[in-house]
């Protein structure tokens, strides 16, 4: 009998091994399915949001939502909900068996139970609060590091080290404490219950203790068997409840990434498939009493109207601050505006497809962002419809392929992170030649040659003219000087436009551009 039972055990061992092998894998791969789709998702959603959201989000907050949070969330199928439905039955199953063997002793047994309820209710608040105060301290960690290493030329600069360090050992501090705090509720809790395991345990050789030389074999067995069934019953309480507090924890890391999914500040798709062709646009545009505020109802333009005919070259100039920028983040759909509307070839803007939309506006910032990777690569944002070919023949129409060619690698070399490796001119050259190749309907150049020396400017003025000769482009100067040529200017200020019409026009009006004109070209 000894050698069968021991056979059965074996074999139960063996049938637990594999049981405990695939509840694992199952538990673990569904919970990196489900985050594996859920980052995806919120990734996605981060994509379209409106650039407002990220002036008023540190990128390391949202960051932390996109890895550190629904890494938690994994947590509540790793080790939270199915782990604990699991331990519940393990539970239910070890209380049957008592019940059915002597009921009056599992009552005995049960007497301390209360206790256990109560100090688990508590544990399971004071590791909520110190779960918040983690995941707190952990958004601001991230944001705070990720905002430092990108301005570490600027801290560095100005002899900051010591303070900034000081800042960062604050944040750090907070995050220790909030963890300290966690660890010593679970210092608490789980020596509670052990002693309530051992008063349990106590209780069952008191109530038996009374008739101990009248006992029986079987009911020996039985008090034998009560211990071990408290050991079975207590082992998953206690961490049932540390499974609670996972659970709770992945419950409140949801709630801060479906908070990211749910913005409504978005960029709306159109559902006018009229205008999702692919044919070019022709550049006609429109601004029809335009006002817009980035915060509230201070608006930084106020009333904007103008109208730019297809192929005409359109300059606004004005001072810092007046309204420039602002006005081609709204053409191209970054914000949305309070009042009036946009059109581009008299349809408004919010009903075409946005990717359509931006296909055909193509765009050259005064702060130029590369990404870590090749040169080829930030030029054609791997797009697989531009060729290296391409490429080169746009570089060497603005006058980089030769220095190109000099770098390690030439058009493979990696530029690093921001394009930390080329010079502030080299980089807007590149994004230069990355407008090119799009050949957009409507050109922007926002300060395009603001951090471009004499002789690199020269370089891309006959680009430049050949690359506007046959479509609407936008250009936003403060050289007044790289702007005489333009169809029309209009000049900014404080959101509002002062005057318009062509260089020559508006010198000779003697307003507020034959000031700015008087202002830069005098010694």
């Amino acid at each position: 009998m000894v050698i069968t039972i021991t056979i059965i055990q074996v074999g139960l061992i063996l049938a637990e091994t594999v049981l405990r092998f695939l509840f694992s894998f199952i538990t673990n791969w569904i919970g990196q399915a489900v985050v594996r789709d859920l980052r995806v998702s919120v990734y996605k959603k981060i994509l379209g949001l409106n650039l407002s959201q990220f002036d008023k989000t540190p990128i390391g907050t949202l960051t932390t939502r996109t890895i550190n949070d629904i890494e938690s969330i994994n947590e509540i199928f790793a080790e939270g909900l199915v782990p604990i439905i699991a331990d519940l039955l393990s539970i239910v199953c070890v209380l049957t068996y008592m019940f059915w063997v002597d009921w009056q002793l599992t009552l005995i047994a049960l007497v301390p139970f209360p206790v256990i309820l109560i100090v688990t209710y508590y544990f399971k608040e004071s590791i909520k609060r110190s779960f918040f105060r983690v995941r707190n301290a952990v958004a601001q960690l991230n944001a705070f590091v990720q905002e430092h290493l990108t301005g570490m030329a600027l801290v560095q600069a100005f002899a900051a080290e010591k303070k900034e360090y000081d800042k960062f050992k604050s944040i750090n501090k907070e995050h220790r404490n909030a963890n300290i705090k966690a660890i010593f509720a679970y210092s608490v809790f789980f020596p509670l219950v052990e002693i309530v395991l051992a008063v349990s345990i106590g209780l069952i050789v008191w109530w038996t203790s009374r008739e101990a030389l009248q006992l029986e074999v079987s009911q020996q067995g039985t008090v034998i068997s009560f211990i071990l069934c408290l050991n079975l019953l207590f082992r998953p309480m206690r961490m049932l409840a540390d499974k609670l507090n996972v659970l709770q924890m992945g419950i409140v890391a949801s709630e801060r990434v479906f908070k990211v999914l749910d913005n409504d500040d978005f960029i709306p798709e159109s559902h006018e498939s009229a205008f999702k062709n692919e044919v070019p646009l022709k550049g006609a545009v429109e601004f029809d009493k335009v006002s817009f505020a980035y915060t509230g109802e201070e608006f930084v333009l106020k009333e904007i109207s103008f109208e730019i005919k297809a192929g005409e070259t359109v300059a606004i100039v004005g001072h810092t601050g007046s309204g420039k920028t602002t006005i081609i983040s709204l053409l191209n759909r970054m914000y949305h505006i309070q009042k009036g509307s946009i059109r581009v070839d008299g349809i408004d803007i919010e009903k075409y497809d946005l990717d359509y939309l931006r296909k055909n506006i193509g765009v050259v910032l005064q702060d130029v962002f590369l990404f870590s990777g090749s040169v080829l690569e930030n030029i054609t944002l791997r797009n697989p419809e531009i060729s290296r070919d391409k490429v080169m023949e746009g570089a060497k129409l603005i006058g980089m392929h030769e220095f190109i060619m000099r770098l390690p690698g030439g058009y493979d070399y990696n530029v690093m992170e921001r394009g930390i490796t080329l010079s502030v001119g080299q980089r807007q050259l590149l994004s230069f030649i990355r407008a090119l190749l799009y050949d957009p309907s409507i050109l922007i150049l926002d300060e395009a040659t603001s951090s471009v020396d004499t002789e690199s400017e020269q370089l891309i003025q006959h680009a430049i003219d050949t690359l506007i000769s046959d479509r609407t482009a936008i250009v936003i100067a403060h050289r007044l000087s790289t702007i005489r040529k333009a169809d029309k200017i209009i000049v900014l200020d404080r959101g509002q436009i002062r005057e318009s019409g062509t260089h020559q026009e508006l010198l000779q009006s003697g307003g507020y551009y034959a000031k700015l004109y008087e202002m830069q070209f005098t010694i």
